[in-house]
């Protein structure tokens, strides 16, 4: 029993301050740093668009608006397969709990009530949440898409402030969303004990750090940029 307890109480708090702590990290130098993250220069070359949009260059603005639509697609994809997590948990519940005793190992794990409802709980969470900021990503995408395309010369100075505001919104809540949406996927593996879980939340990082700093074997040319 003690070994059971101690994998769930250790392994499942280092695999989420590891995960957590990683987003920290790619947050912190986003904000300071945006040259060294994928998501900044991103940032970047959003902000370049804008003031080809202020000099009424129409192919630029042909180009953001279909990037706007690959975006707000994947944000689409995204939300659909979080409540689709969250409804398959509804339905594999009540079976996962039936046949708990055949997970009897201490490699799966407590099987105790009370870190049954933890598991599938954080998973349906998570989910939960990377829905609801995939939603808003999506109203604020539509938003911007709507105001990338009015010319109202009365008030295009705060239409410039107001739109790019709504798109750089649009963009962080889909990257929020998504990344919540990472952070469950280990989560499900839970249901097989924390092991797993701490294994896929390394691979997880990893996967993730070669994604987001990508970029940084190209500083010259985000300077520029800056």
């Amino acid at each position: 029993m003690g070994l059971v307890v101690y994998l769930d109480t250790v392994l499942i708090p280092l695999s989420f301050f590891l995960t957590v702590g990683y987003h920290g990290y790619l947050w912190h130098n986003f904000k300071n740093k945006p040259s060294r993250t994928t998501f900044g220069i991103n940032a970047l070359k959003r902000r370049a668009w804008f003031l080809d949009l202020k000099d009424g260059n129409d192919k630029k603005s042909m180009l953001v608006v279909q990037s706007l639509r690959n975006t707000l697609m994947a944000t689409i994809l995204t939300a659909s397969i979080s409540i689709l997590v969250v409804i398959s948990l509804a339905t594999l519940i009540n079976n996962a709990y039936t046949a708990a005793h055949l997970f009897s190992s201490p490699l799966f794990g407590s099987q105790s009530t009370k870190i049954f409802a933890l598991k599938y709980g954080s998973i349906a969470v998570f989910s939960s949440l990377s829905f609801v900021f995939g939603s808003m990503a999506i109203a604020f995408l539509i938003d911007a898409n709507f105001l990338i395309n009015s010319n109202s010369e009365e008030f295009s100075l705060y239409n410039n402030e107001h739109r790019q505001t709504i798109f750089e919104k649009g963009f962080v809540l889909a990257l929020v969303s998504n990344r919540l949406l990472c952070i469950s996927f280990p989560l499900l593996l839970w249901m097989l004990g924390p092991v797993p879980v701490w294994l896929s939340s390394l691979a997880l990082v990893w996967g993730l750090y070669q994604l987001d700093f990508a970029a940084k074997v190209i500083p010259n040319c985000c300077n520029k940029q800056t």
